[in-house]
């Protein structure tokens, strides 16, 4: 790298999950200067190995002799680097101040974001927290209810800045094992997916989950006996499972603000199956809401 060329940042933050690592060049202003990634996912680390893989990725940037790194993500969990202790719920979406990591070089200071937890019903989530936090800054006063589809997707209320409540569903999990560890194999294939097919699905299993169950066996049967198409087969079970979450999630939707963080083809579906029960979705970037919940936490350190 040049010296014309040298990315300089005033701080790092870094989104660090389970199976990836990401990190952005940042400025005392928040504007981002540049961002690298990683396969270093908190799965694949032990505990001195979270410091070894954050350096080889700063490598190349020009960072200040003692650099400030705010963490969200699966970083913080008894698995990851230092476990960031829950919040519990009702509390304020962005924490008062993230958690030291002790030990590192003096050239590093690290801080862990904490999750936040709901006690009954029992649910945690880790990482969502600061995407609220930073979708809650670029919207303040903002009422309502934010949906985070995923593999474990989440649906929080919030109210006056405060994470009231929360649920997750596995309903990605669910897709993924049903489709590679169940009969249902043999019937689906490939990415594409008929989209008349998924809105016919997730209609009918919102308004009657009872049929769920057998409903997914239909899929192999019309396979078997018609021929139907794995791009049809996908839609199905998709509909299906997403409708599955919708009827379990009403409570939360229905008759709110509704905004969707995500712009890949999931968070496309979850609009599409919400607009199919007239609810009007207000869709966000993922990555732009999380680097502004890291900048509300490096404000508070």
């Amino acid at each position: 790298m040049t010296l014309a060329h040298a990315i300089r940042p005033d701080w790092i933050a870094v989104d660090w999950g389970t199976s990836n690592l990401r990190a952005f060049a940042m400025t005392e202003d928040g504007s981002t200067l540049a961002e690298a990634s990683s396969d270093k996912g908190m799965s694949s680390l032990k505990p001195d190995e979270f410091e070894p893989a954050l350096r080889a990725l700063l490598q190349d940037w020009e960072t200040p002799s003692t650099c400030t790194v705010i963490a969200c993500g699966m970083v913080g969990s008894r698995q990851g680097w230092l476990e960031a202790p829950y919040r519990a719920t009702p509390c304020m979406a962005q924490t008062d101040r993230p958690i030291p990591v002790q030990n590192c070089g003096d050239d590093l200071k690290v801080w862990l974001i904490p999750g936040i937890k709901q006690n009954d019903p029992a649910d945690v989530m880790r990482g969502e927290e600061t995407q609220i936090a930073g979708f809650l800054s670029l919207n303040p006063e903002w009422d309502g209810v934010i949906c985070l589809p995923g593999t474990h997707s989440k649906w929080v209320h919030v109210s006056a800045g405060e994470i009231v409540s929360f649920r997750t569903f596995m309903t990605g999990e669910l897709f993924d094992v049903i489709s590679k560890g169940t009969v249902l194999r043999h019937s689906l294939g490939g990415t594409d997916m008929d989209q008349k097919a998924f809105d016919e699905a997730a209609s009918e299993t919102l308004s009657r989950p009872e049929k769920f169950s057998a409903n997914l066996f239909s899929l192999r049967a019309a396979d078997l006996l018609k021929g139907q198409s794995p791009a049809i087969a996908r839609a199905k079970l998709s509909g299906a499972l997403i409708g599955m979450e919708l009827a379990a999630a009403k409570s939360y939707w229905l008759g709110q603000r509704v905004a969707v963080i995500g712009t890949n083809d999931l968070s496309d579906l979850y609009e599409r199956a919400l607009n199919q029960q007239s609810v009007t979705v207000e869709r966000y970037d993922t990555a732009a809401v999380t680097r502004a919940g890291l900048c509300t936490a490096y404000a508070a350190i």
